[in-house]
């Protein structure tokens, strides 16, 4: 099988035109996934792999996106670790047992994934069974810092403060956590490129809520051994944090190859500081897709061309697609990539 256009674009290769995917590419914005919602609960979806096959599918011949991204949750490594999920409409997530002293970093488990998480390799396997060979098959997980805020905190949260207590109070014990998890999300990205994975990526969703120094001594680190351990396979890494625009030069530190970047940076300045053989995904504010169509394609064409004198670049949203969009205009935005050409 020839390597999909995605995976060269993640290696910094020049393709003859710029690839697109969509995170969260599956979602409420579908029509089809809210009929789905409507007879499974979120994580039935997630972790039933003809259920999850079928909504990544979807999601796929809906855009005409270049790579599909398996339909999971960053929090799956977590309940097998032993922390229960609750997923609510209005909430999100919620860790009902969270993580707070070292009695409950102690009863951690670092699980094995073929035995707490087959459905994810059965997934993915189920997928690329399915999907085009010139469509990549991307795995994913959250990184430690952003699974340990969620474990600690119970929910998400606007200022992270019991993490951070527990990374400046107890930093020996925040070693251990962080380690524990790392282990475990490891373990997990590998099985997923044991199964067909093509290309993992690591999202740091709230590292964004650290300064430079503490991103680089409390998260960056662990990150890093996750990235280079999969590097090892050959299989390109996408590592993301979210709202980390002081951050890119450290995010770059960790290995990774291709950095995501969300919409508070534009792409040229992004790429002088993060240098041109680092590849880049981005990086569209979703909110544009709010705008009339010509709009949406003016601003697709910014991106294409503030980017266009580098090589590496996968054009993507600056964040999840938000569940009021039009898949028209999802639809028009990936059109405008595909058919854009520099003149």
């Amino acid at each position: 099988m020839s390597t999909p256009l995605f995976i060269k674009a993640c290696r910094g290769q020049k393709v003859p035109r710029t690839p697109v995917w969509i995170m969260r590419q599956a979602g409420r914005y579908q029509p089809t996934y809210r009929a789905m919602r409507r007879r499974y609960s979120f994580m039935e979806l997630c972790k039933e792999p003809e259920l999850s096959a079928r909504v990544t599918l979807r999601a796929v011949s809906d855009l005409g996106v270049d790579a599909a991204i398996l339909f999971s949750d960053i929090l799956i490594p977590v309940e097998a670790m032993g922390v229960p999920v609750e997923f609510t409409e209005n909430r999100g997530p919620v860790l009902t047992r969270p993580v707070r002293n070292t009695r409950d970093v102690n009863r951690l488990r670092v699980p094995e994934p073929e035995e707490a998480m087959p459905f994810t390799a059965e997934a993915l396997r189920l997928i690329r069974e399915r999907l085009d060979p010139s469509v990549a098959l991307i795995g994913f997980c959250g990184a430690p810092w952003t699974l340990a805020s969620y474990m600690v905190e119970g929910s998400g949260s606007k200022s992270y403060i019991l993490i951070k207590e527990m990374m400046f109070q107890r930093p020996d014990l925040f070693k251990k956590f962080m380690d524990k998890i790392t282990a475990t999300v490891t373990e997990y990205l590998l099985y997923q490129v044991s199964a067909g994975a093509e290309a993992i990526q690591l999202f740091d969703s709230w590292a964004g809520a650290l300064s430079p120094q503490d991103y680089r001594k409390f998260a960056a680190p662990w990150s890093k051994k996750i990235i280079k351990a999969v590097k090892k396979t050959g299989v390109p890494v996408i590592h993301f944090v979210f709202n980390g625009s002081g951050l890119l030069e450290i995010v770059k530190e960790t290995g990774a190859d291709v950095v995501g970047l969300d919409w508070r940076t534009d792409i040229d300045v992004a790429r002088k500081r993060l240098g041109r053989k680092t590849a880049v995904q981005g990086n569209l504010d979703p909110c544009a897709l709010f705008l009339p169509e010509k709009e949406i394609r003016r601003r697709t064409r910014e991106v294409l061309r503030a980017n266009a004198s580098a090589p590496g670049h996968i054009f993507n949203l600056g964040h999840g697609i938000l569940p009021p969009t039009k898949v028209s205009a999802a639809r028009t935005m990936v059109e405008e990539v595909h058919r854009f050409r520099l003149k």
